[in-house]
């Protein structure tokens, strides 16, 4: 029964959902307030980050932990997150509602949704994974995406996929609470920490 042994791939196919699920759920609980949101995003992203090697340990322990100990600076980048989202469903708004739809502002919106996108996809990880300021951190980010344009535009193809996905029907809905956040998460942190890796590999070895 080779097939249902703690080292066959279905019982590690189980194993790492059930764990998604698992981080899901303390993702949601720990986002009800709203302005907690990211502090638990970069909770979740510190233990996903582990689970893309196999290294999580204690789940609630670690996300938990992380939680505390970025809770500042993770509330302040939902804050900018938030911020950012807005200004572009702001601009977006604008080009629908302003008669003769100006291309100006649809020109701005898809800019600002790049920027947005190449400033935050790896905020999250990055804040989870190092020690730095976060003027830094989302300079990082940009660097990173820029760097690794072909990587970040599959993460953002494969995340707004899973999305369309997860509301296709009342199913998928369904699916979509019960693991959506913390599968899209461990799906950043999973490109993230090949990244990550590569880009310590590289500094080490200069």
């Amino acid at each position: 029964m080779k097939l249902f042994s703690v080292d066959s791939p279905l019982y590690r196919f189980f194993s790492k959902l059930l764990d998604v699920i698992r981080l899901n759920f303390l993702w949601m609980i720990f986002s009800i307030p709203i302005i907690t949101i990211g502090a638990s995003t970069v909770a979740a992203m510190s233990v996903a980050l582990r689970m893309a090697d196999d290294e999580e340990g204690y789940i609630g322990r670690s996300f938990v932990r992380a939680f505390k100990e970025n809770w500042k600076q993770g509330t302040v980048l939902w804050l900018i997150t938030a911020a950012a989202l807005y200004g572009i469903y702001l601009d977006f708004q604008f080009f629908e509602a302003v008669e003769g739809n100006p291309l100006m502002f649809l020109i701005i919106g898809i800019a600002s949704s790049v920027l947005a996108v190449s400033a935050l996809l790896y905020a999250y990880p990055l804040v989870a994974r190092y020690e730095n300021t976060l003027f830094r951190t989302i300079n990082n980010s940009i660097d990173i995406s820029r760097k690794f344009v072909g990587k970040t535009l599959l993460l953002a193809g494969i995340l707004a996929l899973e999305a369309v996905l997860f509301q296709f029907n009342t199913t998928m809905l369904f699916f979509g609470i019960l693991l959506g956040p913390g599968f899209m998460i461990y799906t950043i942190a999973s490109f993230s920490k090949r990244i990550f890796l590569r880009i310590e590999k590289e500094n080490s070895a200069s």
